[in-house]
């Protein structure tokens, strides 16, 4: 047997030692675990880390079409004064808990209306994608210690669409005024709700005749739009009324005067109803709402 040389086994183990090292460097270059690292890994950091909910386009929801609008009025009832202070004081955190828990397919927007109206304190004014979403919020947020406390007053459920008769295409004077009257107000700090329901003969009409009776209806507005932004959403057959009508303005002298002007046109001899409720409140934050109406 021939035997090697020790300048010959230096060499070999010089090569191996070069050979296992190489390796070594594109196994961790390719992310692949070295000698060392052999230990078993945790389950907890096996797993990817739980990414937090994004949250709902707010952008979105306030311009598309095909967004559910959902209006609650709210009167607190007098036995939540009986609460502890201290009570009373952990609402807010706990309905901004739940809203944190929704805010990936719901937004909400809150206003006081205790001292303007008498059947109600609060609403919420609610916009998703999906109905049971804000359905499911809303099951969460009574069962919070200030939503038990609190009585629905009235519910409002509608949808955003496109416009339907002031088009391009149908009334192409009328919607370049529409697109081009931009509020140029304060920033908002009153909203106002007012639903809106036709009756059978408004609907019986041609859609040439109702084209025109809005023509009519949308012509006196033009100037108010610089001092009051509106939306609308469409309420036939999911609620008892036709149209929800949602007001913005800093100026309520200018509001005043959009529906006198509002009133005297022909396609008002259509409505049923105009309000029953109209509901007013200022625009506040939730966490301001709660608080104020806790006493804090």
């Amino acid at each position: 047997m021939k035997l090697f040389s020790t300048s010959r086994l230096l060499a070999f183990g010089t090569a191996l030692t070069l050979t296992l090292a190489v390796g070594m460097g594109c196994a961790a270059a390719q992310g692949m675990a070295k000698p060392g690292d052999m230990k078993a890994a945790p389950m907890a950091d096996m797993k990817a880390a739980p990414m937090a909910p994004m949250m709902a386009d707010r952008a979105k929801l306030l311009t598309s079409p095909g967004v559910f609008g959902n209006f609650s009025t709210y009167k607190v009832r007098a036995d939540y004064y009986k609460l502890t202070a201290a009570d009373r004081k952990m609402a807010a955190a706990e309905i901004l808990k739940v809203i944190d828990k929704h805010k990936d397919k719901v937004i909400v927007d809150a206003y006081l209306t205790r001292g303007f109206k008498a059947q109600s304190d609060y609403f919420l004014r609610i916009h998703s994608m999906d109905p049971a979403a804000t359905q499911s919020f809303l099951v969460d947020f009574r069962a919070t210690r200030f939503g038990m406390h609190s009585d629905v007053t009235e519910n409002l459920v509608g949808i955003t669409k496109a416009l339907n008769y002031i088009t391009k295409d149908k009334s192409k004077d009328l919607n370049a005024g529409l697109s081009g009257a931009t509020y140029s107000g304060d920033a908002p700090r009153f909203a106002i709700v007012i639903p809106v329901k036709k009756n059978a003969e408004w609907w019986n009409l041609t859609d040439e005749q109702r084209l025109k009776e809005m023509e009519t209806h949308t012509m006196p507005t033009l100037p108010y739009l610089v001092n009051v932004k509106r939306k609308l959403y469409h309420s036939t057959g999911i609620d008892d009324t036709d149209f929800i009508t949602y007001f913005e303005t800093n100026d309520l002298g200018a509001f005043n005067n959009l529906l006198l002007s509002l009133a005297s046109v022909p396609e008002n001899k259509y409505h049923v109803r105009w309000g029953n409720p109209t509901i007013l409140g200022t625009i506040q934050t939730v966490e301001t709402v709660v608080k104020t109406l806790s006493g804090m």
